[in-house]
């Protein structure tokens, strides 16, 4: 079984969010600002099923009074069952015993309190509520906090039995902080670790006690004595639906909205009149050229993606492009999301349109896929090489897909766009981007395959089926085209170069693959070679170079929109960018000693073997060398070479960087390019 990798979704690259990450500082609900930042919930009193008509059952059964359990427990004031058991100063056996001796002194009569446990926590009491399951996870997309207040939930080995903080952002225990709920302090603890305000926040319980003692801090209290009636109470605070909800959706924005009456009218033409239900819409999330919606309608789940009002493409193209891509792809067999249908009539919603079928699967974002095995994670990867392989053997002539063809270079184009994208957003000089700019020109590879690409291939752009390593869709094919296939394979390498939790795409750097069972970079590229029975390109250094270049201009463009206070993805910083930008420039100079290292050398620059410099006197030998197995035998060389063939030397090198396009000043540009002053060799010009 592969279990959901529980995370928010990485977004894509600048324009294509379908999934974007809908957190932030301020919240902005469908009908205005909210004004609340976090919801919490009692656990108890608000989650699980109310606990008082089991104990009514159990009383039954037993020939117990009526109220017997309520009146042992909750009675003793300061010193009551409850409070002591909630406060941590009873464990669960002691609690069973004390109950049962309050039992027999209220009813006179000796009863099995540990019978009740079992009855307390079979299957259906530990299950949350579906309203409340469902208004938690609407909650969540909005970008809202949550926090659980936790009953004193454990077995008699002292194990909780409901571990439910993996769906909070923070769990407060009273029973291990010496507490009672009660208490205005735990409460005030709860606001704390939620990092908001107390009036940001909204308390749900059943107990009116406890909602009292929130109330005193100014947190905005419901209480659930109908868990219905509590619901839309909470509703109507936050100012947004509590249902309804899809994966990687939230509450559609005012300024987004279509009209469901329209939208109604052609589902009904186009699934059939038999269709019926209510119609409920949810929008994911920030896209570029066009908006996209989880339309629920009678028994079916569809995605409307429709083209913005204000899109930079020529009316219709983008969907329409889109709409046609899909269909293509379909037919030749490359797992993509059905369509069924394409509007280009404007009276309907305003811009063109067109319907697909919702696809229901795994989508993962964290590439290390923590709550996997490493057979299953190698798997999930042999499955991605083996998609991205499909989409690049695509017969472009029988899949009528030449018309995507653009004139041109594709690399070319597209670090032509980029560099204007980028120049568009700059906010301050980025020397990496600067070096890059001029040097990707120069370096296009000679010997470039076209295919369609799909132009952001990465883990989180597939949905993967749940239960085996197979790929059931490939989102987000906004950016595609007819162009160099590898550039698709570079980009989803992107992630073996980026840092676990860097902010735009998690990564891999550093992490123990071989522990985890994720080929490396290498062996994930031999795949899907294998795959498709090519080579592994020799100019690898320059098509990574270009993505994270592309990465780096994308990021910029997040900043300078976050800068302006434009909706956009998640924040990048200008940091993100160098960082990037530097990474794309590292891979720039690899290509650079590749191509070096491939261009003839004259006998006297023949060098096969390694220095190692260490310190020592200045005219002490302070290297050892190795030769090459096969090499060349290294010539003798004069220990003092004349000043002439120095010269020489330096000149040849300088006239091969040139070839190159590299600068001697990029080189030197930063310290780990700088020489030691030990070492340093200056050659001049000998006197005439």
């Amino acid at each position: 079984m592969y279990p959901w990798s529980i995370a928010r979704t990485a977004p894509y690259l600048l324009g294509a969010g379908m999934r974007q990450h809908l957190q932030g500082s301020v919240h902005r609900s469908w009908s205005g600002w909210c004004r609340y930042r976090a919801v919490i919930f009692h656990a108890g009193g608000a989650l699980l099923p109310s606990p008082y008509k089991t104990a009514k059952d159990w009383e039954a059964r037993n020939c117990l009074p009526a109220g017997t359990i309520q009146q042992a427990v909750f009675s003793g004031g300061e010193s009551s069952l409850s409070l002591k058991y909630t406060r941590g100063e009873l464990t669960t056996v002691e609690f069973l015993q004390e109950l049962g001796r309050q039992c027999f002194e209220t009813a006179n009569v000796r009863v099995p309190v540990d019978s009740l446990l079992p009855d307390l926590i079979r299957e259906e009491m530990i299950k949350q509520l579906p309203i409340m399951a469902e208004a938690l996870q609407c909650i969540h997309a909005e970008g809202l906090k949550t926090a659980l207040l936790m009953d004193n939930f454990c077995l008699l080995n002292g194990q909780s039995f409901l571990p439910l903080q993996k769906h909070f952002d923070v769990m407060v225990e009273p029973y291990r902080e010496g507490m009672g709920k009660a208490d205005p302090r735990i409460y005030k603890l709860c606001v704390e670790r939620l990092g908001i305000q107390a009036q940001e926040s909204i308390f749900l319980d059943n107990n009116s006690q406890n909602l009292k003692a929130a109330a005193q801090l100014g947190i905005k209290t419901v209480q659930v004595n109908d868990p219905e009636v509590a619901f839309q109470e909470l509703e109507t605070c936050l100012g947004f639906p509590l249902q309804g909800f899809v994966p990687y959706t939230r509450a559609v924005r005012p300024s987004v909205e279509i009209p469901k009456g329209n939208l109604q009218k052609y589902l009904e033409d186009v699934l059939g009149d038999h269709t019926t239900g209510p119609l409920v819409l949810r929008q994911f999330g920030h896209g570029h050229s066009t908006q996209s919606y989880s339309v629920r309608f009678g028994d079916h789940l569809l995605v409307l993606k429709k083209e913005r009002s204000d899109s930079p493409h020529p009316p219709g193209s983008a969907v329409g492009r889109e709409y046609r891509l899909l269909k293509a792809l379909a037919e030749a067999g490359v797992p993509v999301p059905t369509v069924l249908a394409l509007c280009e009539d404007r009276s309907t919603l305003g811009t063109p349109f067109y319907l697909m079928e919702h696809c229901a699967g795994h989508i993962y974002s964290d590439v290390s896929f923590p709550a996997l095995q490493p057979s299953q994670r190698r798997a999930l990867y042999a499955a991605m090489s083996q998609v991205l392989s499909k989409i690049h053997s695509v017969h472009l002539k029988a899949a009528k897909l030449e018309e995507l063809r653009e004139h041109g270079n594709y690399l070319q184009q597209q670090v032509e766009t980029w560099t204007q994208q980028y120049r568009a957003m700059e906010t301050r000089v980025i020397p990496a981007m600067e070096r890059l700019i001029e040097w990707l020109p120069l370096h296009f590879p000679a010997s470039q395959k076209t295919t369609v690409v799909h132009g952001d291939f990465r883990m989180d752009n597939l949905v993967f089926h749940p239960d085996r390593p197979e790929v059931l869709a490939v989102l987000g094919w906004k950016l595609a085209a007819l162009g160099d296939p590898i550039s698709d394979l570079a980009n989803s390498c992107m992630a073996y170069f980026l840092p676990p939790h860097f902010s735009a795409l998690r990564g891999l750097r550093k992490c123990d693959l071989g522990h985890l069972g994720v080929p490396t970079a290498e062996e994930y590229s031999q795949m899907y070679c294998g795959h498709r029975g090519v080579e592994r390109p020799q100019s690898w250094n320059f098509y990574m170079a270009f993505v994270l270049f592309r990465l780096a201009a994308a990021l910029q463009g997040r900043h300078k929109q976050s800068v302006a206070g434009k909706p956009a993805p998640p924040e990048s910083s200008p940091e993100d960018v160098e960082f990037v930008a530097d990474l794309a420039w590292d891979f720039a100079i690899k290509e650079g000693f590749r191509v070096f290292d491939s261009l003839p050398t004259t006998q006297l620059l023949t060098r096969c073997y390694s220095t190692w410099a260490r310190r020592g006197p200045l005219l002490s030998r302070s290297y050892g060398t190795w030769s090459c197995p096969g090499a060349a035998p290294v010539p003798k060389v004069p220990l003092v070479a004349p000043t002439a063939s120095l010269l020489g030397l330096a000149q040849s090198l300088h006239s091969k960087l040139e070839n190159m396009g590299i600068q001697w000043g990029f080189l030197i540009s930063q310290p780990r390019w700088t020489p030691r002053p030990l070492l340093e060799l200056k050659v001049r010009h000998p006197p005439s």
